[in-house]
């Protein structure tokens, strides 16, 4: 597999240090090099990539803040001199975070987790772990999918609830859903994602959870059933 990558960074140096590195990687190939992210967005409409390795401060208009502009891009690995944008990063599912400086070694190590993401559809790559990563209280939180019963939206929020603890995270219901093994987990509502696991019984326009009783929306009953069935 060759990823054809993108270089993103207004240091000279930072840009000549990822060149060298990426001529020594076999399975990357670099298709562009910009100074600043309005320069990138130019370039992703011409030059279709698999990899943009992205710094964060830049003249302009930030990293993280380009991603946020668009509506889809593909694999990233920030490159940053602050760790405080760890968090945000990884909240716009980047694949890893590096540290400059970094050395050989470790960008070798975040390419590679790009060729690995890159292998598997993202619901089979879902089902390759048992667990998500939710940012909760200013932490990452790992949260196993055997453990959630079910997830409540409310609002640019969620609740997953685990046993008797409900964990609150700022995310849409869609965003969260998009992380789950499609096999284990149903949306049952507009405002609900039940794990499959943990439904009891589905009676009427219902599905119970333990003690709790949770509606099912007209457009996603045949949908669940199909999945209860299956």
């Amino acid at each position: 597999m060759t990823l054809n990558c993108i270089i993103v960074d207004d240091e000279p140096i930072a840009r000549d240090i990822l060149r060298t590195y990426i001529t020594q990687v076999p399975y990357l190939n670099l298709v562009g090099e910009c100074r600043d992210a309005f320069e990138a967005m130019q370039l992703i409409n011409k030059q279709p990539a698999d990899l943009l390795i992205l710094d964060i401060n830049m003249p302009k208009l930030s990293g993280l803040d380009m991603l946020r502009t668009l509506k889809k891009y593909p694999a990233i690995v920030i490159t940053s001199a602050y760790p405080e944008y760890a968090l945000e990063g990884f909240e716009l599912s980047v694949t890893d975070y590096l540290l400059k400086p970094f050395s050989f070694p470790r960008f070798v190590q975040a390419t590679e987790k790009v060729v690995n993401h890159s292998r598997y559809p993202a619901a089979e790559h879902a089902d390759q772990h048992d667990f998500v990563m939710v940012k909760s209280d200013k932490k990452l939180t790992k949260v196993f999918f055997n453990d959630i019963s079910y997830v409540e939206a409310y609002g640019n929020y969620i609740f997953i609830y685990r046993g008797a603890e409900r964990i609150m995270s700022k995310q849409t219901l869609t965003q969260f859903e998009e992380q789950m093994p499609a096999a284990k987990f149903a949306r049952i509502h507009k405002s609900y994602l039940v794990s499959l696991k943990a439904v009891k019984f589905f009676e009427g326009n219902e599905i119970a959870i333990g003690d709790k009783k949770l509606p099912v929306g007209k457009v996603y009953k045949n949908d669940v059933l199909h999945k209860l069935n299956g």
